[in-house]
């Protein structure tokens, strides 16, 4: 699969001496999916700037489906779509002729049909001809997502999309986004919920003090990364773990009905026959037991530290 943008040894010095981007380096695949975690700060909307060209780079490269960010500007902006993180949208235009102009913009021909469908992915074709000041905080997001889709973007940037977004808002967003995937857009997303990465993403890449710490398919960092739980399901509750269990490290549950075991999926050994054993010596009944892998956030506030 070929890449749609490669960033090399980029960095971004702002003029108070703070250096927001630090010798990044990252290839994204066309047609994918690809999250960019940090905390407040940490250099994701810098990043995404830069690459959109609303920011200047101090130094490096950025290559958007073959052409140079800064030599062939037109050609890149083109190619990109960016909804930003704040709600930029007001004013008495209505949805419909706000697309018209975004779409008009860009040198596009006029495809109603199109902007049409995109406000149908985005449930707002029956505030199709409402002035876009009138609309609720959520709907002016959605409309923020057909600005950046109006003139049918190959890479689009969502900068935490879903911010202040109602949980229903959030799962049609959700789907929208996978619909695009699957009509080859290539997605690139900044986001505080974890959950949004676990859901969509193909790739994860983790950024902190404007370093890339890592970039690792989704399901193969948790498998490297994560740890597991073991939660060991009592028969009878008990009032606190025998000593007998003391090496193991267990967690008992406030009512005394169950035990957590945690250990490292990497290891050579998990440890978990043995504490089965020791739970049986121990004179203890096991009514069930069920494992639990550790979530992409665990995993997150692991790598960033107190940052996150």
């Amino acid at each position: 699969m070929n890449n749609i943008l490669t960033i090399q040894n980029l960095e971004k010095t702002y003029a108070g001496g703070h250096q927001a981007i630090k010798s990044v380096s990252l290839e994204v695949k066309k047609g994918e999916i690809f999250a960019l975690l940090g905390p407040n700060g940490a250099g994701k909307t810098s990043l995404i700037s830069i690459i959109c060209g609303l920011v200047t780079p101090s130094a490096g490269k950025v290559i958007v489906d073959g052409a140079d960010i800064i030599t062939e500007f037109r050609k890149t902006r083109k190619t990109i779509g960016l909804v930003p993180q704040e709600l930029s949208v007001d004013g008495f235009e209505s949805v419909i002729n706000t697309l018209r102009f975004s779409r008009a913009l860009f040198g596009k021909r006029k495809d109603d049909a199109y902007l049409d469908q995109v406000l149908k992915d985005l449930s707002l074709s029956d505030k199709r001809n409402e002035p876009v000041m009138s609309l609720s905080g959520g709907m002016k997001r959605r409309v923020l997502i057909a600005k950046a889709l109006a003139h049918e973007p190959e890479l689009l940037f969502l900068d935490e999309p879903t911010a202040g977004v109602d949980v229903s808002l959030r799962k049609d967003m959700w789907a929208m986004i996978g619909r695009l995937r699957e009509n080859g857009t290539t997605i690139i997303l900044t986001t505080h919920y974890i959950e949004e990465a676990e859901e969509m993403a193909d790739r994860v890449g983790i950024i902190n003090k404007g370093e890339l710490l890592l970039v690792e398919e989704k399901n193969a960092l948790m498998k490297r990364m994560g740890k597991k739980e073991l939660h060991v399901v009592l028969d009878k509750p008990i009032q606190k773990v025998p000593v007998k269990l003391k090496a193991h490290e267990l967690e008992l549950s406030n009512d005394g009905s169950s035990m957590t075991y945690r250990y490292d999926t990497r290891a050579e050994r998990t440890g978990i026959r043995t504490l089965l054993n020791d739970i049986h010596e121990a004179g203890l009944g096991v009514a069930d037991i069920e494992t639990q892998q550790s979530s992409l956030e665990q995993i997150f506030v692991e790598l960033v530290g107190d940052d996150a």
